[in-house]
């Protein structure tokens, strides 16, 4: 690849020579940006009711994980290559039971004023939370499985507002 037939628009995480860059966002004003990513860990009935009623070896199940989120979506630009180490304002996991999976639904809301957007912050700490409610409930059981995480919602920055239709 030459520099006359590099498409910067197209490749933006590339510079010409067709090597991996960060972005530069430094022209870019500063907005609020928000994302909200989801996931899932199944369980068998008996696993879900272990940890509800807080009878899991390891200790405090929901609350390690919640807080393993929220750590982990601050480091993001550690875990993910490429990301942009971001300020973030709001970091805010819940971890739901649905008896109906059975399991628990995680939800990551994360936000920021900045020149680039926190979806992937969103997701790490979605899946953070998830793999840590997994090993801090492995000794009840090891057939758990993590499931659909995905990104809900963003808001802010040039490409917009998205809200994900149906399931995800």
């Amino acid at each position: 690849m030459t520099q006359e037939n590099f498409s910067a628009a197209n490749l933006t995480h590339l510079d010409w020579q067709g090597q991996a860059q960060m972005v530069d966002v430094s022209a870019k004003q500063p907005t609020v940006r928000e994302a909200i990513a989801s996931g899932r860990v199944r369980m068998q009935a008996d696993t879900l009711t272990a940890i509800q009623a807080g009878n899991a070896p390891k200790g405090d199940v929901l609350g390690t994980a919640r807080l393993a989120g929220i750590m982990a979506a601050k480091q993001t630009s550690n875990l993910i290559p490429l990301c942009h180490p971001l300020p973030l304002q709001k970091v805010e996991v819940q971890i739901t039971p649905d008896p109906e999976l059975p399991g628990y639904q995680i939800t990551a809301t994360v936000r920021t004023k900045a020149e680039t957007g926190v979806e992937m912050e969103a997701l790490t700490a979605v899946s953070v939370a998830a793999l840590t409610l997994y090993d801090m409930a492995k000794a009840l059981e090891k057939s758990m499985q993590i499931e659909a995480i995905h990104l809900v919602s963003k808001t802010g920055g040039k490409s917009g507002d998205y809200t994900v239709i149906g399931n995800g």
